[in-house]
């Protein structure tokens, strides 16, 4: 009467619970689970955008301006009618001095254009950085101007900084 069932109690019950617990540990999880456990929604896993390169290629005094050479490299992605920037040119002590909005489009579909525009009156000398401050409109596809800022990939051959 006093005795128990095998593998119900001490210590072969409990090296079998421990057991069990381990293989219920380290058994993997389907990655279409959430953490919840239901199945994750297919929403939340998005396409890899193409990356949108704007290089800052060239600085070149025109007059009492800087004329800046941007190259714009769409070879991975869909054609933009319009892809409009708000520039800012930092001094080399880091202060803003002019604030410029441009239009780089339109690009076509896997092409490489570069587009041309001044900061009157500011030498070129004096610009340390250029900064991608905002995209005021972006269309094409379904492009939106948020995707747009996040595609964008900012480089310099130049002595100035550019980022965004």
């Amino acid at each position: 009467m006093g005795r128990a069932m095998p593998g119900r109690s001490g210590i072969g019950g409990r090296l079998l619970a421990g057991i069990t617990l381990a293989a219920f540990l380290t058994a993997p999880v389907p990655a279409a689970l959430a953490q919840d456990g239901t199945p994750a929604a297919k929403s939340e896993s998005k396409p890899d955008a193409s990356p949108l390169k704007i290089e800052l290629n060239r600085l070149e005094p025109a007059g009492e301006a800087c004329r800046t050479y941007m190259l714009v490299d769409n070879s991975r992605g869909p054609a933009l009618k319009s892809l409009k920037v708000d520039l800012f040119a930092f001094d080399t002590e880091g202060v803003a001095q002019k604030r410029l909005a441009v239009e780089l489009g339109p690009v076509q579909e896997k092409k490489t254009v570069v587009r041309l525009f001044d900061f009157a009156g500011l030498a070129c000398p004096k610009i340390g950085r250029l900064l991608l401050n905002d995209v005021l409109a972006c269309e094409g596809g379904d492009a939106t101007r948020e995707t747009c800022l996040e595609r964008i990939e900012p480089a310099t051959k130049t002595s100035a900084a550019f980022d965004r």
